[in-house]
């Protein structure tokens, strides 16, 4: 059986739709209460990384330090950006999402699961910007992706709802395992992406 995304024409397999509206319901959050950490390793199965997700919640609720696995996520996403082919007027974009990642990963390494959301959002609006350009800005976004591919458009819908999230109460008070949780998710897809 297939249900449509919320928001999408693209018909998609029942468990994804099913995945995402566990992860970010189509209504939101009441006002104090986000994602449950269940909801999001189910969401890191659908897309595929559930073995990468699974390795670095592990490390984190062993107390250890993740940072070879971050050290490859950083090389990986530095190469995305910098193989990215943009404008000439667009270099500098480029160049400031570079500078944007170091810090990124030193804010996780220091366990600011807050700030670090913050920036991934950020970092996720300007990296599907570089990889689609001004499509990438529209709000039918995800659906454009979905159309490409399915896992691919569910990553880049999970980035809009990162960016969306960080104005969220819940993030706020959120238990910073579950923030930990969120951010894993997307680090997991973009280290092998």
């Amino acid at each position: 059986m297939f249900t449509l995304l919320p928001g999408s024409s693209k018909i998609l397999p029942r468990e994804y739709r099913a995945a995402a509206e566990r992860l970010f319901p189509p209504g939101g959050f009441p006002i104090e209460k986000g994602p449950n950490l269940k909801a999001v390793g189910t969401f890191a199965e659908v897309l595929g990384i559930a073995e990468d997700y699974k390795k670095l919640w592990d490390v984190h609720s062993a107390g250890n330090s993740s940072g070879d696995y971050l050290d490859q996520f950083q090389n990986n996403l530095d190469l995305l950006i910098q193989k990215t082919w943009v404008e000439k007027a667009e270099e500098i974009r480029k160049e400031n999402l570079l500078d944007k990642v170091e810090p990124f990963v030193a804010l996780i390494e220091r366990r600011d699961y807050l700030r670090a959301l913050d920036e991934w959002g950020s970092i996720l609006e300007e990296l599907a910007y570089l990889l689609f350009g001004a499509q990438s800005q529209k709000e039918d976004f995800a659906e454009y992706i979905i159309r490409i591919d399915d896992r691919m458009g569910l990553f880049w819908w999970y980035g809009g709802q990162i960016k969306g999230a960080r104005e969220a109460p819940w993030v706020r008070t959120a238990d910073p395992a579950l923030l930990y949780a969120l951010l894993i998710v997307g680090i997991s897809y973009l280290t092998d992406f």
